[in-house]
């Protein structure tokens, strides 16, 4: 077995306990979020392709920056974490206006 197989049947057997932990941190959060934005604007998550397929997409290390820094970010993740991750309270990053991508003129953490 190859340390991928491996890996693979760790965390089938404990359900991914690493990676949810690691998900819940803001950094990890983060990582989630910037790999699903750039899924969407990809065309990877088919029945949403009609609506970021093609849309810009901000560079990692200036959407780390931006989210690290903004007060709203940080004041969403603290209620986050505090309500023991309450779905409804999960941040969510959003497109002020819906027919352009994600840069930093048009994007906003919300819940």
């Amino acid at each position: 077995m190859n340390k991928l197989e491996r890996q693979r049947e760790i965390r089938k057997l404990n359900g991914n306990a690493s990676i949810k932990k690691y998900e819940k941190t803001k950094n990890g959060f983060l990582v989630r979020t910037y790999r699903n934005m750039k899924s969407r604007v990809e065309g990877v998550q088919k029945l949403k392709a009609h609506l970021y397929l093609g849309k810009e997409l901000l560079p990692k290390s200036e959407f780390y920056n931006f989210s690290l820094n903004d007060s709203n970010f940080n004041k969403l993740f603290s209620e986050w974490e505090s309500s023991n991750y309450s779905r409804k309270l999960t941040p969510s990053i959003d497109r002020e206006i819906s027919t352009k991508g994600y840069n930093l003129k048009n994007i906003r953490w919300i819940t």
